[in-house]
């Protein structure tokens, strides 16, 4: 598999568009195409192997499904991850001459999209950097009361950013990293140690992922109960993942309907120890 300069370019556009701040918006831009599961259905179009992208990009979603940015703190790129490390990984298959079906396939998606999701970082730090100049020229128009110029400063200039910092840097790692990728293909043997350790540092990856997902969600030792019964059902009743996902929103439903009712009885209870006299004294 090639990446033409038009499949890279594309690329590099969905990257702008997926960054964060998104040129295509927080909702429908970072947290919607940036994600590696609408990211590797998204690539697969581009690069003209649906399957392939679709399983490099559930495989990579495992790892940062939890991930959050809690003051503009970010340890992965989840753009690089699925404009950059998707194609990549795509690439490496085909090279390699994995099924895209198969374990390994996987497990190398997940190295690749790690390695690319740390350089990201810089990325959109350098993003945040260059928009701050954006800002000052913004607040001197505010100062000298030329607000007509402020639709340049917010729907402008910003794009000089993720030209620099989203479109380039996708263009160039996805159209010369796929010739590097091939090449690595001699020089790294499937039955290499570089290759199986590649392979087995994968395996462990989604692992953290779900450990960070946990440690988000889970308050007391009850609530890992419905947790491991995705797990159960899978395991004994051979479920895939949308009849687990069907059992999960029936959980919800019912732990929702609890809640409410709780909220329900306490505050009729508050209702019931209000004192009227209390008002009529002041």
């Amino acid at each position: 598999m090639t990446i033409s300069w038009l499949q890279a370019a594309l690329l590099g556009l969905f990257a702008s568009l997926s960054s964060m701040p998104g040129m295509g918006g927080s909702s429908i831009g970072n947290y919607t195409l940036g994600r590696p599961l609408v990211g590797g259905l998204v690539c697969g179009l581009i690069l003209g192997d649906l399957k392939t992208g679709i399983i490099c990009g559930v495989a990579m979603q495992l790892v940062y499904i939890a991930l959050v940015t809690p003051g503009g703190t970010v340890s992965a790129d989840v753009r690089a991850v699925s404009y950059i490390g998707i194609p990549l990984a795509m690439v490496a298959i085909h090279a390699q001459g994995i099924s895209p079906d198969s374990a390994d396939a996987a497990n190398l998606a997940k190295s690749m999209g790690t390695l690319v999701g740390t350089v990201g970082t810089v990325l959109f730090y350098g993003t945040a950097t260059l928009n701050l100049a954006w800002q000052h020229i913004g607040w001197n128009a505010v100062e000298k009361g030329d607000f007509k110029k402020l639709y340049m400063v917010d729907w402008g200039l910003p794009w000089v950013s993720h030209f620099v910092f989203s479109f380039l840097p996708t263009l160039i790692m996805c159209k010369l990293g796929a010739s590097a990728v091939t090449a690595i293909q001699a020089a790294l043997p499937m039955d290499g140690l570089a290759m199986k350790t590649l392979f087995t540092v994968g395996s462990l990856l989604p692992c953290v992922g779900i450990a960070i997902l946990l440690k988000q969600i889970v308050d007391k030792v009850t609530d890992f109960v419905p947790f491991f019964v995705g797990f159960t059902l899978a395991a004994s009743l051979g479920l895939n993942l949308v009849a687990c996902a069907v059992v999960s929103l029936i959980f919800a439903l019912l732990f929702y309907e609890i809640d409410m009712v709780k909220i329900k009885k306490a505050s009729a209870g508050a209702d019931l120890d209000f004192d009227d006299d209390d008002e009529e004294d002041i």
